[in-house]
């Protein structure tokens, strides 16, 4: 039995970092004209929501694009607002193991608990399940030609990755989120 459990995941974790992957982040737009190619109206590091209070659930936040630009950096821009995917190993949180809240980087609204983090293999931190139920939305996403559930926060409608039915007890589901789309609220 270990022999075939340990072919079937051989098999399913190439299958779920593909999935994982919604593509590469996009790459940077054209300046305009007159622009240095690096300028981002965004700040250059992400801006911590850890001291704002506890936005309720079914509070809804809705900025523009350019607000968005302005709020967010260039990685969580691309993320967020554009459905890209940071690479796996190389991001701030797959390998973090702090006690804390895991808060949408776009709004700082509460997402995930550490207590249902887990290694999941993929390179991305993963979860079992939402902090509480109205924190995230799924949706159906039929991109790069198979079907997935997007996650997305339910407060800013930020992309934050994926889910899937392989993950460990209780709930057996693998939320595979990106780590620039978190803040980690530590405590």
């Amino acid at each position: 039995m270990t022999g075939r459990r340990s072919f079937l995941l051989s098999l399913a974790i190439p299958l779920s970092l593909a999935a994982c992957r919604k593509g590469q982040a996009s790459p940077p737009q054209a300046a305009p004209q007159g622009a240095r190619p690096d300028d981002w109206p965004g700040p250059r590091t992400p801006v911590s929501h850890a001291d704002e209070p506890v936005p309720p659930i079914g509070d809804r936040l809705r900025l523009s694009d350019a607000e968005w630009r302005r709020r967010l950096t260039r990685e969580q821009y691309e993320v967020l607002r554009q459905e890209g995917t940071e690479p796996p190993f190389q991001n701030a949180y797959f390998d973090d193991h702090r006690a804390g809240t895991f808060l949408c980087g776009g709004c700082g609204a509460p997402l995930f608990a550490s207590r249902d983090k887990f290694d999941s293999g993929t390179g991305w931190p993963s979860f079992t399940r939402p902090i509480e139920e109205g924190r995230v939305v799924e949706h159906a996403d039929r991109s790069l030609g198979m079907l997935r559930t997007e996650v997305r926060c339910a407060r800013c409608d930020g992309h934050l990755g994926h889910v899937f039915p392989d993950g460990p007890p209780p709930t057996r589901l693998r939320y595979c989120i990106n780590s620039v789309s978190l803040e980690l609220k530590l405590g």
